[in-house]
């Protein structure tokens, strides 16, 4: 076999990529491997620019730098080798080490580029990389957790206690619903007891006057028994997370003059419901059953907490930025003792008496009016009634609708 035999046998089955380029920066020769790595055949590239294996910007300085390295024999790449990038036929750009040699052949100059690729050398650099990042990440958080750890250890004395402070607030609480739910529900089963008897009664001496007087009593009783539940029932929702606001357009005086109409009917004798509405405004979105369960629970413990011959003032507000909605009595009042736990769950105040309640009611109407993005607020003192107010904005997006 002759020399030139046996080089261009070398040439065809190198590994690495060889490409020769005349001093134009035209391809004139490319073995297979080099094909293979570009993705192109031998006679896509033959003759044309080498710059076309190149991605932007060193395609189009690639000219210019064979023309300075002529002018100045100044070598950036040939006779050194550098890690440069490579453009594909589909697009892509991978990397390799480059190394060009300048060869004098027949009166002209040849430049040999050798084309080593480095992407599998690449990958496993990045693998390292992100090793190294894994494994200090896992080093912080091993860091992190035992400072932690330290921290806990040294405030457990602390949280001990609180929790101990806490286990004693919910027997207290238990203590008091068991209290509250054993005497709630005793006083309305009597009555009913009580009352069924004195109908059976009634009934054989046909007295239809105390048959319906105690018909209307266990009516009473009932109601007051639903109530409790109702309580009882809303409370379990809240604390499970199980009620959602549903914000929908709301006629408020309307909506209002409702609610009114139904609970004048169940005041004491010549208790009386003032209405009054505010403003040219009416409309607001809010959630129409927490809204209503808020103002019910409101009124009617006006009513409960208000002697007869007495008024309850009942006022709607829409201002541009809020709607503000007060309930005003001229009953027994809060004493003031009382006023920081009154929206604590199952607590009453201390002078209600035997006056019915759960203890739950002011609780919940807090609670809805959070869901409601808004708050409840009072003012009380002992014999000379209670306002309570409450205040929803309406600068956010469930009250961004155009009526």
């Amino acid at each position: 076999m002759d020399n030139s035999a046996l080089l261009k046998a070398i040439i065809e089955n190198a590994i690495d990529g060889i490409i020769t380029i005349d001093d134009k920066g035209l391809v004139e020769s490319i073995n297979p491997s080099a094909c293979k790595l570009f993705g192109y055949q031998p006679d896509e590239v033959i003759g044309r620019n080498i710059s076309m294996l190149m991605p932007s910007p060193y395609s189009e300085q690639h000219d210019e730098y064979i023309a300075r390295y002529q002018r100045t024999g100044k070598a950036h790449i040939i006779g050194i080798g550098r890690e440069v990038q490579g453009l594909k036929k589909d697009g892509s750009v991978f990397p390799f080490r480059l190394g060009v040699s300048e060869v004098q052949y027949s009166g002209r100059k040849i430049y040999t580029g050798f084309i080593h690729d480095l992407t599998k050398e690449k990958e496993a650099e990045e693998r390292i990389r992100n090793y190294a990042s894994e494994l200090e990440q896992l080093v912080e958080e091993r860091t992190s957790s035992l400072r932690n750890m330290v921290e806990a250890l040294e405030t457990a004395k602390e949280e001990v206690s609180l929790s101990l402070e806490k286990e004693k607030e919910l027997n207290q609480l238990k203590s008091r619903f068991v209290s509250m739910a054993s005497h709630e529900f005793r006083t309305p089963l009597s009555s009913i007891q009580l009352s069924a008897s004195l109908i059976e009664k009634y009934s054989q001496l046909s007295d239809k006057a105390n048959i319906t007087k105690h018909v209307t009593k266990i009516k009473n009783a009932v109601n007051n028994l639903m109530s409790i539940l109702s309580d009882f029932l809303s409370h379990e929702r809240l604390e499970a997370g199980n009620i959602q606001p549903v914000f929908k357009p709301i006629d408020l005086v309307k909506f209002a003059e409702e609610i009114t109409e139904e609970l004048q009917m169940i005041s004491r004798d010549n208790q009386s419901i003032i209405y009054q509405h505010t403003g040219f405004d009416r409309m607001v979105s809010l959630d129409q059953n927490l809204l209503k369960n808020c103002i019910i629970n409101l009124i009617t413990n006006a009513i409960k907490y208000s002697g007869e011959n007495t008024f309850i003032e009942f006022n709607t507000q829409i201002t541009p930025a809020e709607c503000i909605i007060t309930v005003k009595d001229n009953g027994i009042g809060i004493p003031q003792t009382d006023h920081k736990n009154l929206f604590e769950p199952f607590f009453r105040a201390h002078n209600t008496g035997n006056i019915p309640g759960t203890g739950l009611g002011l609780h919940i109407v807090k609670r809805y009016a959070q869901l409601m993005n808004g708050t409840v607020s009072f003012e009380s003192d002992i014999n000379k009634g209670t306002i309570f107010t409450l205040t929803f904005p309406l600068n956010n997006a469930n009250n961004a609708t155009d009526y």
